[in-house]
Order: C-alpha cells, then sequence, then structure tokens
C-alpha cells in the first residue's frame, strides 16, 4: 500500500477523533443531556456520512425513548420524545434483546411493523451499540443508511466509543444527582434536629421560666409595695424576663416555630417586626414551596436584615422572595454603606453552604458606600425531594 493510500485513511481517523475529543469536552464541561445527546448524534452522523442517527432510552420491555437525534436532511425518522417498539428485529429491538453491538443490512429482508416503517421513509440499513450506566443497559446509539449493506465491519467499534462517552457522561450526571441528594439530606436533618431543639426549648427550658415568672409575680404580689424585699424581687423578675427573652431569641435562630406553624410570610414579618431598620417585603408564590427551601430563605433574610441593622447605617431593607415555579429568588437589597466581606468572618459564609447544598447559589453585590444586595437563587424543589420530578439530566440519567 502506497503512503497515498494511507492519506484517507488518515484523515477519517483524524476526523474520528477530533469528533470523539468535542464530545470529550462536553462531557467534562457536564453538558446538560438533551445538549450531549444532540451533540454526540451529530458528530457521529457527520463522521459517518449517513441519513441519520438516533439516541434510545431503553424504558423497560415493551420500549424504547428517543432521547436524541440528526439527520441529514432535517425530517428525523423518530422524533425526541418518541416510542420505538424493542420487540422484533430492529437494531434497537436487537440490542435491547442481546446488549450487544447489532445490525441489519437489509430491511427489505426483515418481516415486523418497525422495519415495514423504516423501508418507507427510505432507511435500508442500521448499526447500533450499546449504552450502559452503572453496568446496566441503559440504552444505545444507531445510525442508519439509505443503502443496504451500507456498514463496514468496525462501524460498531466506531459508535462504541461514543456509546462510551455517553457512558462517561451518564456516571458524572448520577454522581452529581446523589452527592446533591445527599447534601440536601444533611441539610434537611440538620433542620429537623433545629425543630426538635426549639421544641424541647419551649416545651422545657421555657415553660419553667415562664411558670418560675408567674410564681414571682405572685410572690411580689403579697410583699408591701417599695419594701425592700419588693425591690429586690422586681429585680430578680426583671433579670428572668430577660433571660426568657434571650431564651426566645436563642429558640428562634436554632429553628423559628412561626416558619413551621404559620410559614415563611409569617415568619418574615415577625424578622421585619423585630428589626431596628424599616423593611418592606413581598412573597410571590411562596406558600407551597418545601420547607428546607422555606427555611433557607428565612435564613438567608435574617442573616441579611441582622448586617444591614449592625453595618449598613440604613433607611429602609427591601426583601423579596419569589418562586417562579422551577427557583427561588431571595434577594435582600439596602442602600447603606456597602462594602461586606464574606471572608472576614461573616455568617454569610454557611449561608452560602447551605444554599449550593440545596443546589442554589449566592451571590453579594456590595461595593463601598453604594449599599448591599444580597440574593440567593435556589430550585424550589432541591435535588433529593421527594416531590422533585427531576430535570432532564435526572430523567435521561435514569438507569
Amino acid at each position: 500500500m502506497s503512503s497515498d493510500d494511507n492519506v484517507p485513511r488518515f484523515q477519517a481517523l483524524l476526523a474520528e477523533q477530533t469528533a470523539l475529543r468535542r464530545v470529550a469536552t462536553m462531557v467534562a464541561g457536564c453538558t446538560p443531556g438533551p445538549a450531549l445527546f444532540g451533540q454526540v448524534c451529530g458528530e457521529l452522523g457527520e463522521l459517518l456520512a449517513v441519513k441519520s442517527t438516533h439516541m434510545v432510552r431503553y424504558e423497560d420491555e415493551q420500549a424504547a425513548l428517543v432521547v436524541g437525534a440528526w439527520t441529514r436532511d432535517d425530517t428525523p425518522t423518530f422524533r425526541i420524545g418518541e416510542r420505538i417498539p424493542v420487540e422484533g428485529h430492529s437494531v434497537t429491538a436487537k440490542v435491547f434483546q442481546s446488549g450487544h453491538p447489532e445490525r441489519v443490512d437489509d430491511y427489505d429482508l426483515v418481516d415486523d411493523a418497525l422495519a415495514a416503517r423504516l423501508c418507507k421513509v427510505g432507511i435500508r440499513s442500521a448499526v447500533g451499540a450499546p449504552v450502559y450506566v452503572a453496568g446496566r443497559l441503559w440504552g444505545a446509539i444507531m445510525a442508519t443508511s439509505e443503502r443496504a449493506l451500507a456498514f463496514p465491519s468496525g462501524t460498531e467499534a466506531r459508535i462504541g466509543s461514543f456509546a462510551e462517552l455517553v457512558t462517561a457522561a451518564l456516571a458524572n450526571t448520577d454522581a452529581r444527582e446523589q452527592l446533591a441528594a445527599s447534601r440536601t439530606r444533611i441539610v434537611e436533618a440538620a433542620d429537623a434536629a433545629r425543630r426538635r431543639i426549639e421544641r424541647d426549648l419551649h416545651d422545657g427550658a421555657q415553660q419553667r421560666l415562664v411558670s418560675l415568672a408567674l410564681s414571682l409575680r405572685v410572690l411580689e404580689s403579697r410583699l408591701e409595695p417599695e419594701s425592700a424585699e419588693a425591690r429586690e424581687l422586681a429585680l430578680a423578675r426583671g433579670e428572668l424576663d430577660a433571660a426568657l427573652e434571650e431564651l426566645r431569641e436563642l429558640a428562634r435562630g436554632i429553628h423559628p416555630s412561626v416558619l413551621t406553624d404559620r410559614g415563611l410570610e409569617a415568619a418574615i414579618a415577625a424578622l421585619a417586626d423585630r428589626s431596628t431598620v424599616p423593611v418592606e417585603f413581598t412573597l410571590d408564590n411562596c406558600e407551597k414551596l418545601p420547607l428546607s427551601v422555606q427555611t433557607t430563605a428565612y435564613f438567608v433574610v435574617a442573616e441579611a436584615l441582622t448586617n444591614a441593622c449592625k453595618h449598613a447605617h440604613c433607611d429602609l431593607v427591601e426583601v423579596g422572595v419569589a418562586a417562579d415555579g422551577d427557583h427561588v429568588l431571595v434577594e435582600v437589597r439596602d442602600e447603606g454603606d456597602g462594602g461586606v466581606d464574606p471572608a472576614r468572618g461573616s455568617g454569610l459564609n454557611g449561608l452560602a453552604d447551605r444554599v449550593t447544598a440545596l443546589g442554589g447559589t449566592l451571590e453579594i453585590d456590595s461595593p463601598s458606600g453604594d449599599g448591599t444586595t444580597i440574593r440567593a437563587r435556589m430550585p424550589a424543589t432541591p435535588p433529593g425531594d421527594a416531590s422533585r420530578n427531576g430535570g432532564a439530566d435526572a430523567e435521561y440519567a435514569r438507569a
């Protein structure tokens, strides 16, 4: 074989490696499932110069769901979201049945309904390779041609290289989902512990102190007014009242009972009432948020108000909490001194960890002398929540 004969082979190999590298870059960048699947189908279709490519996820023993598609003439044989039967002798069915790469060299020789449909739209041959996740068959990638016997030997291996990258992407998605769910469970467990401590303080120590304060009042009423004993008892009762208020503040800091009993709006209203700086607040569509999200929103507002009251020297703080169905935005703004630096031991560090654990982000915009805006954006249903439907990544990553 002459060196000239090696040129096309080298160029084909280079094109394949370039395509694989582009897909690998998307995998490393945690590209969402739909975009990645579409890119894989497109790269494979261009590389093999075929009529169309598809990626499916096997849902059960009855059907496979199309999750990615590409076609040369913009008329896909199967559209994303369409279900394909996995019974019969199509490549989709054969990969499902064997778990190995499969091909059909001439659909005119296959007798089933799906083969007839493929022939009707001009597809004569197909080849496909499986996609595995955690050792289980997840789906497959297929390429089709308008010609019979169109695919040379080794095509399955070439498709398999793309399937391996998809496997890596799905494994990364699964790991991210599990990590996010784990962090959410930790936050929820901590919140549950906070609620238990708050209840224990309210039902135990706080009730004892309230009972003692009442007893002291009864005893004070039996003493001569302005007597030395009455004055000493009044001082003791004042100290007890102060201790009781400190205990209530401690309980509220651990977990605000009003949040559990009456919801986020009432809890933020209570924060506004206790603030030494006037507060204007609005809430929109927050009634049905999970308790973990409401609690995090509450603590973001509480910490921001505390910082504003202590350091901002402002005349007004504006608070907004809004849910748009998919996300919740918490924003606290003042026009005070600015210059907030979370790196200097601020409680905002802990809030950032908490917001991040729910899959959100915390931003602080605080130029010196020009006010402060604290903005938290979180999923309306955090990872791992029982009511979470799951986004596209979670849906496609399901094994």
